[in-house]
């Protein structure tokens, strides 16, 4: 064929379309052009990640997550002990908060780089950022949370402030216990807020599985360390931060779909699971055998405070993968994207 041979109305000799092949769009029929290029799949350039994954090293952070929550649920566990005339519970409850609250507070600063980091965001209170409330919510726990404690060792205490010090720790341990449900929950506020998308998708159920995991891992501190006379009612505050936990984390596998996968899947997943399983046989040993043996008690507890741990690095884990595969990101998306182009205007 010639360059003679093409003509404006098209090839001579051929009928005009007849080349034409049928092909289809919007689920019509129509003849036209040849479709050359296949149907876009999700992707990314060079199959990068669409966002960048978080920048905070998982030790310091999840460890946070986790100390955190064993502080403010051990700060409750402290006030109701120190209420109900259980001395034993309410020291263990007590000096379990501030050794939490300092390991928190020491990987926190490890993972800012610059403690006066810290500091620093106290310069300003914005009701908008999850970080500078929890900054605040920290401060005003870590004091009351530390006066509570040190009547719990008087001999290291000089004199003087003996008495002061015993005389406040009932409004200080109080106090520290009404912070507390901000300690343990903003922190899944904070991880929520943020684009991650298994995150910011589960906004609804993170608080109420950080607060469940607090309290059933705060309670199996003290079932731990505490004489059985005295855990009743952290036997049953292990049963109900359990039920807590496990039904939101649930909820959260399959209200989530697609998002929800990482939670099920790889080294999340297993920590996941494990987590669930110790969570139950702790919960339901504290309840049958906690009062009758003491072996048993200190198990269920080391099992609530080891499935309280791997719940919060199996969220940060979860997390970080759903970053790491650009599905997570484009599907929900173009999901988002039918359901508001499907609805036909009124």
């Amino acid at each position: 064929m010639s360059q003679s041979d093409v003509t404006r109305g098209g090839i001579e000799g051929r009928r005009r379309d007849r080349e034409a092949r049928v092909w289809e769009s919007g689920g019509r029929r129509r003849r036209g052009e040849q479709l050359m290029v296949p149907k876009a799949e999700f992707s990314s350039y060079y199959g990068r990640p669409i966002i960048k994954k978080p920048v905070w090293a998982e030790r310091d952070i999840a460890g946070y997550l986790f100390t955190g929550g064993i502080a403010a649920g051990s700060a409750v566990i402290g006030a109701g002990a120190d209420l109900s005339d259980r001395p034993a519970l309410r020291h263990v409850a007590r000096l379990g908060s501030l050794a939490a609250l300092g390991i928190s507070g020491i990987a926190l600063a490890h993972d800012l780089g610059v403690p006066s980091r810290f500091h620093h965001m106290l310069r300003v209170a914005k009701p908008t950022s999850p970080m500078s409330v929890g900054t605040w919510i920290l401060t005003a726990f870590g004091l009351p949370t530390g006066l509570a404690a040190a009547a719990e060792l008087p001999g290291l205490l000089p004199p003087f402030l003996r008495g002061l010090v015993s005389d406040l720790s009932r409004p200080a341990g109080i106090a520290s216990a009404l912070v507390a449900p901000g300690v343990a929950t903003y922190t899944a506020v904070l991880l929520a807020d943020t684009s991650v998308p298994s995150w910011h998708e589960a906004w609804p159920e993170l608080p109420f599985v950080f607060a469940g995991s607090a309290l059933s891992g705060s309670a199996g501190l003290a079932l731990a360390l505490t004489p059985s006379a005295e855990t009743g009612p952290v036997r049953r505050l292990a049963v109900l931060g359990s039920a807590l936990e496990l039904a939101a984390s649930q909820r959260i596998e399959h209200r989530l779909g697609l998002l929800g996968e990482p939670y099920k899947e790889g080294k999340a997943g297993k920590k996941m699971r494990l987590a669930r399983k110790l969570t139950l046989a702790g919960a339901v040993t504290a309840a049958v055998l906690g009062r009758r043996s003491r072996v048993a008690a200190v198990a269920s507890g080391a099992a609530l405070f080891a499935a309280s741990a791997l719940t919060r690095f199996a969220i940060f884990e979860a997390g970080v993968a759903s970053t790491e595969d650009p599905k997570y990101v484009v599907v929900p998306q173009r999901e988002r994207l039918q359901r508001r182009t499907s609805v036909t205007p009124s």
